[in-house]
């Protein structure tokens, strides 16, 4: 007497691989001929944003680049675009098997709570992080006013 283990789940782990397979044959297939960028991707470079009383702060992460790959603007007053390009490496005789980061141009101009004094704008990368300092235009600074008892 033959007997075999008894599997009730093998039939659906192979649907569940099949589905998994075709899904991301999908997902391929929205992506750019060239395969630049992710067509679903969040916004490039993601930034975190704050503010004082002296300055309007930002923060992106930009693995990889260097300051002379990027030119950021202040324009309006309030606001700041950041502008670079990222190139992919160049491996002779190789084949891509997966591609998540993207790769090419970007432009981001994010608007800025305050006006700032483009004049004064400090930007420093390091370690792949871009930090700017956006001191405030004077008339963005909040003044003390004095109240008069009568």
């Amino acid at each position: 007497m033959l007997r075999t283990r008894w599997q009730p789940f093998t039939e659906l782990w192979s649907t569940v691989d099949r589905l998994h397979r075709e899904m991301n044959q999908l997902f391929d297939s929205f992506a750019p001929a060239n395969q630049q960028w992710p067509a679903f991707a969040v916004a490039y470079p993601a930034f975190n944003i704050w503010e004082d009383d002296e300055a309007v702060y930002a923060e992106a992460e930009l693995p990889g680049m260097e300051m002379n790959d990027l030119e950021i603007y202040v324009t309006g007053g309030n606001q700041l675009t950041v502008r670079g390009e990222r190139k992919a490496p160049q491996w002779e005789q190789s084949t891509w098997h997966r591609r998540e980061r993207g790769f090419g141009t970007f432009s981001r101009t994010i608007p800025l709570p305050v006006a700032v004094d483009a004049d004064r704008v400090e930007a420093t990368l390091t370690n792949g992080v871009l930090r700017l300092r956006l001191p405030r235009c004077e008339a963005a600074k909040p003044r003390k006013i004095a109240v008069r008892c009568e």
